[in-house]
């Protein structure tokens, strides 16, 4: 019989107050517990000893910058080592209290900026993906969702985190985006028209609890499925390797922004907590302008 009174592993703990207490994605917290476990083994080695909470308030910059040294030998880039010492340092400050994580500079990322696709573009992508499928249901389904995507900016998650207690729809739909957050988003008739298509050839009932865009066995559908059609896709059109289904969310902010959309409410539509995290389709929005200005003018 286990003894109950054996406390967890400290990354197994931390990452259920990250999923209980933080509401972090199951893809955040399967990540964040990943890293604290490779800090604890290297502080075990770099140290030479057993590390447990309260051996984590003697971690100074200098393990941090070690520890990151070495994760950088495994051919880390700079964004995924900024990402990893964020973790790092949530990781402390749960463990020792706010402000028990040595502050020192991470490395420097240079921000990229989203390229979306053209309209054109996106409505060939989901017809492709769509004309792939011999079951009508399945075809019905892809293009349902790619449009939801690029027709209403949802994440990829998003949608698929719909159930069917969203029918019948009507002219706007709720959405739970990342951290439990809430947002209604505008349902253009061609993606109600979709959705609803697919809705009525789904073969499985389509119960309020359910979800409702489903796998080809019945249970949930899998984004995995989602993101290797459109990789196929995209090859045989020719798309660049940027065309994702994240870039559809892109590609609605970004049209949206050139038809004279204010920050604020693409704010609201995205469902970003900061505007600083819309304000760079501004940058989008002008590189596109650039693009355009270079093919079109003479002297370009």
């Amino acid at each position: 019989m286990s003894d109950l009174s054996v406390p967890l592993p400290l990354p197994v703990q931390w990452s259920v107050h990250l999923a209980r207490d933080r509401r972090r994605s199951e893809h955040t917290v399967r990540a964040y517990r990943a890293t604290a476990e490779r800090l604890l083994l290297f502080l075990n080695e770099h140290w030479g000893e057993a590390v447990d909470r309260a051996a984590l308030s003697r971690v100074t910059a200098g393990d941090l910058r070690a520890y990151l040294a070495q994760r950088r030998g495994t051919g880390l880039s700079n964004a995924s080592a900024a990402r990893e010492l964020s973790a790092v340092r949530g990781f402390l400050d749960w463990a020792g209290g706010v402000g028990a994580a040595p502050r020192m500079k991470g490395p420097r990322v240079k921000k990229g900026v989203p390229r979306p696709i053209s309209p054109d573009e996106a409505v060939a992508l989901a017809t492709d993906v769509m004309e792939d499928s011999d079951e009508p249901w399945v075809a019905a389904r892809d293009w349902a969702v790619l449009l939801l995507l690029y027709g209403a900016g949802l994440r990829i998650g998003e949608a698929l985190a719909l159930t069917g207690a969203v029918l019948p729809l009507g002219e706007t739909l709720r959405v739970t985006g990342k951290r439990d957050r809430t947002r209604i988003v505008p349902l253009l008739p061609p993606v109600r028209a979709a959705i609803e298509d697919y809705a009525a050839r789904v073969p499985w009932p389509m119960a309020r609890n359910a979800p409702l865009f489903r796998g080809v066995r019945g249970g949930a559908l899998d984004g995995g499925i989602v993101r290797t059609r459109v990789r196929a896709a995209r090859a045989r059109l020719g798309l660049s390797e940027r065309t994702t289904p994240h870039a559809l969310r892109h590609s609605f902010a970004t049209h949206l922004l050139g038809r004279g959309a204010d920050l604020r409410a693409l704010q609201e539509l995205l469902g970003h907590a900061s505007l600083s995290s819309t304000q760079v389709y501004t940058g989008v929005d002008a590189a596109h302008l650039l693009d355009v200005y270079r093919a079109a003018h003479p002297r370009g």
